[in-house]
């Protein structure tokens, strides 16, 4: 297992190894100085159409029209993004590989795999987070509760009964109900299936009575009223559903776990390319047109200051350290 150090160190290792050999910092420091000048990939870990690679096309234009340079997606799935991610990890840290990289992948598996074949905060280098995909509490139409607070009241008034339906076993749906039971002393059944939105059709039945799912599934089934969100896993309410509350509001540190998106490069990537990448994603980030379309796909985007090095940087730690609470009550850490 991949263990995660305390903090993201500043200062990298001078000399990395990888596939290409050993990068020498006085020749990335030169080959900095005329960077971009070729195209730059961006390795998805996911096959193309979900979530990920839909947010990757929209931002990659702005990207690429800031550096003067296509920015080229390149899908590679595998072992819950574990495969693409140390497909990057590996890279020659010029800044030509780029990661978008999730917490699936970086936050949470080396937490509940007993091998993973990089280590997220000495191996990658957070550039700029991109997006926020919140989590939301499902509750199914034919369940007496309107409100959070009534789910919460049913679920203690049922101890040991009441199942909650999450996109499988590990995933950050189900170490949010993990978060979720553990602060309002609910013990919610978690029920996992075997992907985002399979749970609908019971939930639809009324068969399963809520489930946890990623907003993006959500939102549009609440809109048309055929399910209702009841709870939403960010610090304060989302401009999104302005009316739901917050897990934060129960005392759920930070409102739990959020399936966030950002851009990582290699360890030892130096400096001037990281800050070059930076300026270019903020500005992509800023655009409107830009803005307004990702919130089409009901995710959000962050903001300047996590849109930093740094911000990330404090996101990964943030995530990392709920994760390990949420996967120990769960019974899936390994040591």
């Amino acid at each position: 297992m991949a263990r995660m150090p305390s903090s993201i160190g500043v200062q990298r290792r001078g000399v990395i190894l990888s596939g290409a050999g050993l990068a020498l910092p006085g020749v990335l420091r030169a080959q900095s100085a005329h960077f971009p000048d070729r195209p730059i990939r961006l390795v998805v870990p996911f096959g193309a159409g979900g979530n990920l690679d839909t947010l990757a096309r929209l931002l990659t234009p702005g990207i690429a029209e800031r550096l003067g340079q296509p920015v080229v997606i390149e899908n590679r799935a595998g072992a819950g993004g574990n495969l693409g991610t140390e497909l990057v990890a590996r890279a020659q840290p010029d800044g030509y590989s780029l990661l978008l990289g999730s917490n699936g992948a970086l936050t949470i598996n080396p937490l509940i795999m007993e091998r993973v074949p990089y280590d997220t905060m000495r191996d990658l280098l957070p550039v700029a987070l991109c997006f926020r995909t919140p989590n939301v509490l499902v509750v199914s139409r034919k369940l007496p509760v309107t409100t959070l607070a009534e789910f919460i009241a049913y679920a203690k008034a049922r101890p040991g009964q009441v199942q909650c339906g999450s996109a499988g076993a590990g995933t950050s749906n189900h170490l949010m109900i993990e978060l979720l039971s553990a602060a309002t002393g609910v013990g919610l059944i978690h029920v996992p299936y075997r992907a985002s939105g399979a749970a609908t059709p019971d939930l639809l039945s009324g068969t399963l009575p809520a489930s946890m799912e990623q907003i993006t599934i959500a939102l549009p089934l609440h809109r048309d009223g055929q399910v209702r969100i009841v709870g939403i896993g960010l610090p304060g309410r989302s401009p999104l559903l302005p009316d739901v509350p917050s897990f934060a509001e129960l005392g759920v540190p930070d409102g739990g776990l959020v399936s966030f998106i950002g851009i990582l490069v290699p360890s030892g990537t130096p400096a001037p390319v990281v800050g070059l990448l930076r300026e270019a994603i903020a500005a992509a980030l800023a655009d409107p047109a830009l803005r307004a379309r990702v919130e089409e796909t009901d995710s959000l985007v962050a903001d300047a200051a996590a849109a930093t090095p740094a911000g990330f940087g404090a996101l990964l730690q943030r995530e990392a350290e709920l994760s390990r609470r949420a996967a120990a009550a769960a019974g899936m850490l390994v040591r």
